[in-house]
C-alpha cells in the first residue's frame, strides 16, 4: 500500500465521500472527518431555520466504499464549528499516520444564515458560517503546512463557489444567494494565494476548485427539488472527486496553480473525466 496520506473534512457524503474513495483507488490512505460518524445521526443543516432530519451517508459508510477500494480508513468525529475537535481530529491523523500529504478542506457550514437576506443575518450566524468556511480551513492549513514544507512536498485544495465570484442573480430566498455564505467563500479563495507566494519554493500545490451546481443532500433535505436542480446543469459528486484526484496526482496539474480558480466542470469536459 501507498504512503500517501489525505486528510478530508466533510466526507461523509457528497463530494467528500466521492473524493475519498477516488484517492483511495489513487493509493491513498483518507483521515476521513465529519459530524456524522454512523447512519442515522440528526445534526443542523438548515439553509435558514433549523432542520436536524438524518441524512444519507456516514463517516462509517465512506470509510467501508474505501476499505473496498483496497485503502485504510480512518474515521473521526469532528465539527468545523469546534476548533478543538478540529484540532484533535488532526492530531489523530499525525498520530495514526505519521503525516498528511493532501488536506482537502471540503466541509463547509450548515445551518441557519447561509441563505438569509442582507438584513436578516445575524452576527452568531455570521460567525458561525466564518467558523466554518474561513477559520477552521485557516486552522488546518496552518497546522498541515509546517509538515508539508519539512517534507517539500504537499497539496492543499479547498472547494470555493462561484458564489463569490458573481453577483447573485435574484435574492438569496428567491433562487440567489445572501451576503454571508458567499463573502466567507471569497475569503478562503484568497488563502492559496497567500500559501503560493509565502512559499513559492516548498514544492506544495495549492488549488482552488470550484464544484459548479451539485445536488447535495442537504438542498433536497431543505426543499430543492430534482427538477429545479436539473435547470442548473448539475455536475455529479463522482465528476468533481475526479478532478481533485487529477490535481493531486498528475504531473500537469501544476499548470493549474496559475488560475485563481479552478472550475471543475470545464475541466472535467477538457480531460475526458465525466
Amino acid at each position: 500500500m501507498s504512503d500517501k496520506v489525505a486528510f478530508i473534512t466533510g466526507a461523509s457524503r457528497g463530494i467528500g465521500a466521492c473524493t475519498a474513495v477516488a484517492l483511495a483507488e489513487a493509493g491513498y490512505k483518507v483521515a476521513l472527518t465529519a459530524r456524522t460518524l454512523n447512519t442515522g445521526e440528526g445534526h443542523e443543516h438548515g439553509s435558514v431555520g433549523s432542520n436536524t432530519r438524518p441524512l444519507p451517508g456516514s463517516l462509517a459508510e465512506t470509510a467501508q466504499r474505501v476499505q473496498a477500494a483496497g485503502s485504510e480508513a480512518l474515521c473521526l468525529r469532528s465539527d468545523i464549528l469546534d476548533p478543538n475537535s478540529m484540532a484533535a481530529a488532526w492530531q489523530q491523523a499525525i498520530n495514526h499516520f505519521q503525516h498528511v500529504d493532501l488536506l482537502f478542506n471540503n466541509a463547509c457550514y450548515q445551518g441557519p444564515g447561509n441563505m438569509q437576506r442582507l438584513l436578516d443575518v445575524t452576527p452568531q450566524q455570521l460567525h458561525n458560517i466564518y467558523q466554518g468556511n474561513v477559520f477552521t480551513p485557516l486552522q488546518l492549513v496552518q497546522l498541515a503546512l509546517p509538515g508539508m514544507v519539512a517534507r517539500g512536498r504537499g497539496t492543499v485544495i479547498n472547494m470555493v463557489s462561484g458564489s463569490a465570484l458573481n453577483e447573485p442573480p435574484a435574492p438569496a430566498d428567491e433562487g440567489g444567494w445572501g451576503f454571508a455564505y458567499p463573502s466567507s467563500k471569497a475569503a478562503l479563495i484568497r488563502m492559496a494565494g497567500s500559501i503560493k507566494a509565502e512559499h513559492p519554493a516548498a514544492g506544495l500545490k495549492v488549488f482552488n476548485v470550484e464544484p459548479g451546481f451539485v445536488m447535495t443532500e442537504v438542498m433536497r433535505d431543505n426543499g430543492l427539488d430534482d427538477a429545479i436542480a436539473q435547470r442548473f446543469n448539475p455536475t455529479a459528486p463522482e465528476t468533481v472527486a475526479k478532478v481533485i484526484r487529477w490535481l493531486a496526482e498528475d504531473e500537469q496539474a501544476i499548470e493549474q496553480m496559475q488560475y485563481t480558480v479552478t472550475f471543475a466542470p470545464q475541466l472535467a469536459a477538457k480531460l475526458g473525466l465525466q
